[in-house]
């Protein structure tokens, strides 16, 4: 699942009510963590808090620690469970950082953006039911985006007494929508959002922003180029079928969930233009092959190294139920026309639902991605939304509105799912930093006084601020 294309970048409701908040925060802070000299007694005296390793790095301390979660924060006597989460640990007069990507969480020690911008802390959080932080028996319905955020809320309260200066969190991609939804339901906890690369699909069934994205992205030659090799892929679905499943033999892969290899090599194919331009730059569209010229082995090589074959099968898709489960209960997910394909279709864009096992249950909710909508749009305060231009997933994105404080959304010019502050067009780039430097309260006085003076606070680390590469090049964010 580790292809030519993935050493380019990682990123990679049930609406809460008042007394329900106030409950949880009332469980996270019953109890004051002992004062100690080394961190990690002050940390490991937070009930709930275990190690599981702690890994060294110069300039830093690195934990690797469980905490005690509710399965439900509106019952929390009703059962637990261990949440992974990881420390990164400078010092507690620096202010810290919450990151999630949404998905699991790196044991490996890395620096987020604002991190490295404000010279802090950071505190690393891996998203409720992928493994391991999943309860057992799992409980899909306890899997909604206001019970993490309620997982965040509680660690948030528990370490705020050890690190009692500006917190930020931030995330990227599904990660970005995380630090968003915590905003949404636990606005006094942050005292800034920078959430990267976030969708916005406010209304599921209604996807035309996609269609014109993809009618317009970078240059009609690449997107004719895109789009003959994707046909190309279904008109020779016999011959690269057959190739396709010598590959499955040959490593145990399986088809039970999507249903068939016929069904998981149409998904595959379907998104390859859409991983193109999530994850590559228009510079690359010279490697894609002609598709009039190119023979099957080609052909099936890019699909591949663009789209990844392994995916769609059981293995592939095990690891991402988590997502698939939200993205068909209340996240939503993007369907496109692709009109380009003609009838080779056999089953368009398939739902969240045939990407999770049937046993578990699932029940879509339009109303969750509207509420966080329309509250970004009138309560937004101190949030900040960096797109690419060519990434397909910013073609809904959040909004700003009347009402909205201190917020702003900026786009990188011809960036893909990698974007970030460091993208942004210079002066963009300063007035970002800048409010980041202000929120998290580390702001020197030339930079309060002239933005266009902004820049971090600390030197690149080629290996703290390393883009993991783990990325599976599937049609999710």
């Amino acid at each position: 699942m580790r292809k030519a294309l993935r050493w380019l970048l990682s990123l990679v409701v049930l609406i809460g009510t008042v007394s329900a908040a106030g409950a949880t925060a009332g469980a996270a802070t019953a109890a004051e963590p002992t004062t100690g000299t080394d961190i990690k007694d002050r940390v490991l005296a937070i009930p709930g808090m275990s190690l599981i390793e702690e890994k060294p790095y110069a300039g830093y301390r690195y934990f690797v620690l469980n905490y005690t979660q509710p399965v439900d924060h509106r019952h929390p006597d009703k059962g637990t469970f261990k949440q992974r989460i990881t420390l990164l640990h400078k010092d507690t007069n620096r202010p810290t950082v919450m990151f999630t990507s949404g998905y699991n969480v790196s044991t490996t020690p890395r620096r987020s953006e604002p991190t490295a911008i404000i010279d802090g802390n950071q505190v690393s959080v891996e998203y409720r039911f992928f493994t391991p932080s999943r309860p057992d028996p799992a409980n899909w319905s306890k899997l909604d985006i206001w019970q993490a955020a309620s997982d965040q809320h509680r660690i948030f309260a528990a370490l705020k007494k050890i690190y009692t200066k500006n917190w930020l969190t931030t995330g990227g991609s599904k990660g970005g929508m995380t630090a968003t939804y915590y905003e949404r339901f636990y606005p006094r906890d942050m005292d800034g959002v920078v959430a990267y690369v976030a969708p916005n699909d406010v209304v599921n069934k209604e996807d035309s922003a996609y269609d014109r994205f993809f009618e317009k992205v970078g240059t009609k030659e690449c997107r004719d180029k895109l789009n003959a090799v994707q046909r190309e892929a279904l008109v020779r679905r016999e011959p690269l079928e057959a190739i396709y499943a010598k590959y499955a033999a040959d490593n145990g892969y399986t088809f039970k969930t999507v249903g068939s290899l016929d069904r998981a090599y149409e998904a595959v194919v379907l998104d390859y233009v859409w991983a193109f331009w999530q994850y590559s730059l228009l510079a690359d569209c010279e490697a894609i092959p002609v598709a009039k010229t190119a023979t099957d082995q080609q052909i099936w090589d890019s699909v591949d190294a663009i789209s990844g074959f392994s995916f769609y099968a059981d293995q592939g898709l095990t690891p991402y139920t988590p997502y698939y489960y939200q993205a068909g209960t209340e996240l939503g997910s993007p369907d496109i026309k692709q009109p380009h394909l003609g009838g080779l279709s056999r089953y368009g864009y398939q739902p969240p639902r045939n990407f999770v096992p049937r046993d578990i249950p699932m029940h879509f909710k339009p109303w969750v991605m509207r509420s966080v909508d329309s509250w970004v749009r009138h309560n937004a305060r101190q949030m900040m939304f960096v797109y690419g231009q060519n990434d397909p997933w910013g073609a809904e994105q959040f909004r700003l509105g009347k009402g909205t404080r201190d917020s702003y959304v900026y786009v990188v010019p011809g960036g893909n799912h990698g974007s970030n502050v460091a993208g942004l067009v210079p002066d963009q780039k300063a007035a970002a930093t800048a409010a980041i430097l202000k929120w998290a309260g580390v702001a020197p006085a030339a930079v309060q006084q002239d933005a266009a003076k902004a820049k971090p606070l600390t030197k690149y680390d080629a290996k703290l601020d390393k883009r993991d590469v783990e990325r599976e090049p599937a049609l999710r964010p």
